[in-house]
């Protein structure tokens, strides 16, 4: 016996294909939806049709946008260049109001294991923008695990022979926590990253 009508089964199913969203989640989900006036239904529509109509990715730096280039490639100082994985990533650093410089995402890293190389991501794309010679730093902010550290050198790796500096984000013990409650591997690349007084 089926536990939900079709169209129910047919939503809770979808919605649990999201990343973080299980059976319950997805069965609470589908309930709200269906206590949903039509009008906040239709809207809900909407803006899913609407984001998968719209946004594309920028010819230069890989982030979203709803142009050919976005507005951050457009305005920003083109010297420095952040390398992020994903567009999630950019967002998360431009909610510090730090960075000035411009990105260039990777949509992925290298993952043998997972039968990724430096060709299924926009390495070639990143060297191409560093020879037109503008660019004067590229910062390398992929996650600090074995997938980032490996991509990160070997972006490293192909810009040397441009003498482009290349730098990494530092890593380390958050600020706030405790050493004694800090993993080993945390602890140990802290010592190896720390930095003067």
């Amino acid at each position: 016996m089926e536990i939900f009508i079709e169209p129910i089964g047919r939503l809770v199913n979808e919605f649990s294909k999201l990343p973080g969203v299980g059976k319950k989640t997805a069965q609470r989900y589908a309930y709200k939806i269906i206590d949903m006036p039509e009008n906040e239904a239709r809207a809900f529509v909407d803006a899913i049709l609407g984001v998968k109509r719209r946004v594309k990715y920028c010819k230069i730096c890989g982030n979203f946008t709803e142009e050919e280039t976005c507005s951050l490639c457009k305005t920003r100082d083109k010297s420095v260049i952040c390398v992020v994985k994903e567009p999630k990533d950019v967002a998360a650093i431009e909610k510090l109001h730090e960075f000035k410089g411009v990105y260039h995402v990777l949509h992925g890293v290298i993952d043998p294991l997972s039968g990724i190389g430096p060709n299924d991501i926009r390495i070639r794309e990143l060297l191409s923008r560093l020879h037109e010679g503008e660019v004067k730093e590229v910062i390398v902010a992929t996650n600090p695990d074995v997938s980032g550290d490996a991509t990160a050198m070997y972006i490293a790796k192909l810009i040397k022979p441009l003498e482009i500096p290349v730098t990494r984000l530092a890593h380390g013990i958050p600020i706030g926590s405790e050493i004694e409650y800090t993993d080993d591997v945390t602890l140990a690349r802290a010592f190896v990253e720390r930095t003067k007084l």
